[in-house]
């Protein structure tokens, strides 16, 4: 029989009796973040998008968490990816900064190209019920990232976390001229609307496939970008994820993850004893780097709970001048729950970001850093109401609410 949880069952029936012992110092790492949604307002067929008026942005507001001190990045060495944890044989590939670049993930455009070599990958709702993901790359740069697509709301934040130049193609209006208001403007952003053309962009016709879904990066190129606006050195990041071998304590045996956002983006991933990595697969199909042709893999999946809530504009949908749907804002500050899969766990958690300017950084019930496997990590962000099953021992299914 399938057991269904809330967010907060599941982290409690993950976190186990040892969490729950009465008078134990570890506390349950939860947070409750409340969030307001807009109202959708009816678009016809003969009005041009509305004008809404703009509502305060709501904030996650999480129960409280453990004390702890003020928490201080003690650097790495200079030769650790902070990203990663992995050392480099060339210290001079991180005297650089990172390129971030938006991906599509219809089913159409599979596989990508250059997914493999990121170091982090965000997947994400969007407002058309597709995910949508923002690969981060830092020590690899491959030749050709792609398709690239158009921006959204969150991508206010991920080249900010990261210290990023951003790369996509195009963008709602509403989204541009919040992306003209931030400190990424314009120094920070590489899209053809704001004159960035070959060769940092470029298409690659491919048969049955439609023309907003052969455009490519070159990496090497936005490098060059970034050299010229002189913007490529090193950051220095405020806070910073931990790494280590040891599997933390806390977690619960798992082997297989599903997070059903739609029919045609099912992200599923299986956890390879041998390997010691988490490999991933699409609705069923097994997911490849097109460049490599070897399968996605990565040595953490964190599954990030955050407030969901509808903008104050309309993202057009491609193909129909009748079709608006209010774009999605994914609220990534404050904090929230992490469930950490990683060694054939998963390990509860709380993820923090407290300034514009950190990463995404992960504790346990104590306020003690929460350590990642050293590796490459996919970030499956979800709405903080997504529902669970266990469909099976060792089997986790999540299904997040459609937007």
């Amino acid at each position: 029989m399938h057991k269904r949880y809330h967010l907060l069952t599941l982290v409690l029936v993950i976190a186990g009796s040892v969490l729950l012992a009465g008078g134990c110092s570890t506390m349950t790492p939860v947070a409750t973040p409340t969030a307001t949604r807009t109202p959708a307002p009816v678009a016809t067929d003969t009005v041009p998008a509305p004008t809404l008026t703009p509502t305060p942005r709501p904030t996650n507001t999480p129960a409280p968490s453990p004390t702890v001190g003020v928490l201080v990045a003690t650097p790495f060495p200079p030769d650790v990816n902070p990203l990663t944890g992995l050392k480099v044989e060339n210290e001079t590939l991180l005297d650089r900064i990172p390129i971030a670049v938006k991906v599509s993930n219809s089913p159409e455009v599979r596989p990508q190209s250059g997914l493999g070599s990121a170091d982090l990958v965000f997947e994400h709702f969007t407002e058309a019920q597709v995910t949508r993901l923002t690969a981060v790359f830092y020590t690899n740069e491959p030749e050709q990232v792609g398709s690239v697509r158009s921006g959204r709301l969150i991508d206010l934040e991920i080249p900010a976390m990261y210290k990023a130049l951003f790369g996509y193609s195009g963008s709602s209006a509403g989204v541009k001229e919040r992306i003209r208001r931030t400190d990424l403007f314009p120094d920070y952003i590489a899209a053809p609307d704001f004159g960035v053309g070959q060769p940092y962009f470029y298409r690659v016709p491919q048969g049955g496939k439609a023309f907003e879904h052969t455009l490519f990066a070159s990496l090497p190129a936005l490098r060059e970008l970034a050299i010229e606006r002189g913007i490529n050195q090193r950051p220095d990041f405020p806070m910073l994820m931990a790494f280590s071998e040891a599997v933390p304590a806390g977690g619960k045996p798992m082997t297989s993850l599903a997070v059903d956002y739609s029919a045609g983006c099912l992200a599923q991933w299986a956890y390879s004893e041998s390997e010691g990595t988490w490999a991933r697969s699409q609705s069923g199909n097994p997911d490849v780097d097109a460049l490599t042709g070897k399968r996605i893999t990565a040595a953490n999946v964190l599954v990030v709970y955050a407030n969901h809530v509808h903008a104050d504009f309309w993202e057009q949908m491609i193909g129909s001048s009748s079709s608006w749907l209010l774009s999605v804002e994914i609220q990534l500050w404050g904090q929230g729950t992490v469930l950490m899969f990683r060694d054939g766990q998963a390990i509860p958690g709380i993820w923090k970001r407290e300034a514009r300017g950190d990463m995404l950084t992960f504790y346990d019930g104590n306020g003690a850093p929460l350590p990642l496997k050293p590796g490459n990590s996919w970030i499956q962000v979800v709405p903080i109401d997504t529902e669970s099953n266990e469909v099976g021992e060792g089997q986790l299914e999540l299904n997040p609410p459609r937007m």
